[in-house]
């Protein structure tokens, strides 16, 4: 019986900083090795993979290597890509941002490939989320992340009153994040929302030379104008327990 192809996990940088020089800050030499020997890429955005990979110093001509891009609105074809694993050929699945699988379409790809008893590789690189609760200072033993809030503002005000509540009652930090162009609304919202003891961190930019991480008390928030945050990358975390 041969022995099937990995299913390899890639970290991808955050945000629009993809040279050689800014890659080489956070990424291993083996993860870059590694990624290297890969022919058969599964990707949100072809023209974004090739980018990353030229900035890893793909050895190959990148015309030569193979794209499977997720598509947006429509359900992915798991299957071609388990039929190349099962024959033997390794694979890396690889985000816009971040790691894959984490708040990422890729997470489909890993599931198919536990179902079918394939190998899956998570390599090391860089996460907006840890990265984030590591340098907010708040509960890092118990966190909770939500993704994307509702859009309408009744609805997004809500559930923030709810992740709120459920920090001040169980002392755990609540982590979620929003389109970048979204940000100043979602700001705005938390600003309003929100109980003044509670502490709110915004890490901005994370890995960029403008990263950007503060965290206050909604009221120490309100005594100042708001960060221009529009288009950037962020995570937003609360701690509403009483220290």
């Amino acid at each position: 019986m041969s022995m099937s192809g990995t299913l390899y996990l890639i970290p991808c940088s955050l945000g629009e900083q993809n040279e050689t020089s800014h890659m080489q800050s956070w990424q291993p030499l083996a993860v870059r090795a590694q990624i290297q020997k890969l022919q058969y890429f599964v990707v949100e955005n072809a023209k974004t993979a090739r980018a990353f990979l030229k900035a890893c110093e793909h050895p190959q001509a990148l015309v030569s290597l193979q794209f499977i891009e997720i598509p947006k609105h429509e359900t992915p074809d798991t299957a071609s890509v388990m039929a190349l694993l099962q024959e033997g050929i390794n694979v890396g699945v690889l985000s816009e941002a971040g790691c894959p699988g984490v708040a990422d379409p890729g997470a489909v790809f890993v599931a198919a490939a536990h179902l079918a008893h394939i190998p899956v590789k998570p390599l090391v690189g860089p996460s907006a989320l840890l990265l984030a609760l590591m340098a907010s200072g708040m509960n890092g033993q118990g966190f909770a992340f939500h993704g994307y809030l509702p859009i309408p503002d009744k609805d997004r005000f809500n559930k923030l009153k709810i992740l709120e509540q459920t920090s001040r009652n169980t002392g755990s930090t609540q982590l979620f994040i929003e389109t970048p162009f979204r940000n100043h609304a979602l700001l705005l919202t938390l600003l309003s929302g929100l109980a003044a003891d509670t502490r709110l961190a915004i890490a901005c930019d994370l890995t960029l030379p403008s990263e950007w991480i503060c965290v206050k008390t909604i009221a120490q928030w309100r005594k100042e104008a708001p960060p221009d945050l529009h288009k950037r990358p962020a995570v937003f975390l609360l701690d509403a327990r009483k220290i």
